[in-house]
């Protein structure tokens, strides 16, 4: 019994962490697919776009649910924590993410489309925004005293590196989004996808190199942990997957293959989380 009580935090992060990744990956393209919305050309191909999540949007969700109860349940400090340090990104987040199933729901039945299309667009947006605000405060360090409890200001959480954090895991939304898409469409719908795709995978490559090398000059704590055996060699070894599978996603986009270029960004995904874990 002890044994398994000695474990217990162990699998809980496991679990934990796959929720993440599980809704990071799924609803990430979701909301790639929302932020792409915004510069649709037409009505038409904003409606086709929209179409292509019928299926999959709400049950994509539930992972963020689940991440939450989970961590309530598994670690309540850390959970009372994180809300008292992010309130602020995760409001953001919460209020895109009502704003985007609202428009969702109504934008069809509606006769005049534009503020459902900027509600669904523009929540999607909100919602990485808070994202990435979330996951730079975290990146940066969130400060607690020696009982784990929350003693830094209302807007630690704003800073460049978070503002630069946001804007990448936006790209990086605009990435799968665009692969996404890519499967989905056919045409010259499909064409302007390639380009975004191949778009948005360099400007989230430059932002996770930039991350990569400046996290361990600005943060003691991850110099400390990374420059470390045996983590000095996962250090070295993330870089060298996320640089391969960049090139191995710009081939497959160059050569119009259609299911590989999700694949590879998917398998980015999980590397990035790893590096970031």
């Amino acid at each position: 019994m002890e044994s398994l009580e000695y474990f217990l935090p162990q699998v809980w992060f496991v679990i934990l962490a796959l929720f993440l990744f599980l809704y990071v990956m799924l609803d990430g393209f979701d909301l790639g697919v929302g932020i792409l919305s915004i510069t649709a050309s037409s009505e038409e191909r904003r409606t086709m776009l929209m179409t292509s999540l019928n299926n999959v949007w709400d049950a994509n969700e539930t992972w963020l649910v689940l991440m939450g109860g989970a961590l309530f349940g598994a670690f309540p400090l850390a959970y009372a924590t994180i809300l008292q340090a992010l309130y602020i990104p995760i409001m953001i987040m919460i209020f895109g993410l009502i704003f985007r199933a609202v428009a969702f729901e109504f934008r069809e039945q509606a006769e005049n489309k534009f503020l459902w299309n900027l509600a669904f667009g523009g929540g999607s947006f909100l919602a990485a925004l808070g994202q990435g605000f979330a996951l730079g405060a975290i990146i940066n360090g969130i400060e607690v005293d020696g009982a784990g409890n929350f003693i830094g200001g209302t807007w630690d959480w704003l800073s460049l590196r978070s503002l630069l954090v946001a804007l990448t895991l936006i790209q990086g939304y605009v990435l799968i989004g665009s692969t996404y898409l890519v499967m989905k469409t056919e045409g010259s719908l499909q064409e302007t996808h390639y380009l975004t795709a191949k778009i948005s995978a360099v400007t989230t490559f430059i932002g996770a190199v930039y991350l990569t090398i400046t996290t361990p000059i600005f943060s003691e704590t991850a110099r400390e942990r990374l420059f470390t055996a045996p983590l000095v060699y996962v250090f070295a070894l993330i870089p060298l997957l996320g640089t391969l599978l960049i090139f191995l996603l710009l081939r497959s986009l160059y050569l119009k293959q259609e299911r590989s270029p999700f694949i590879w960004t998917l398998l980015l995904f999980l590397v990035s989380f790893i590096g970031l874990g």
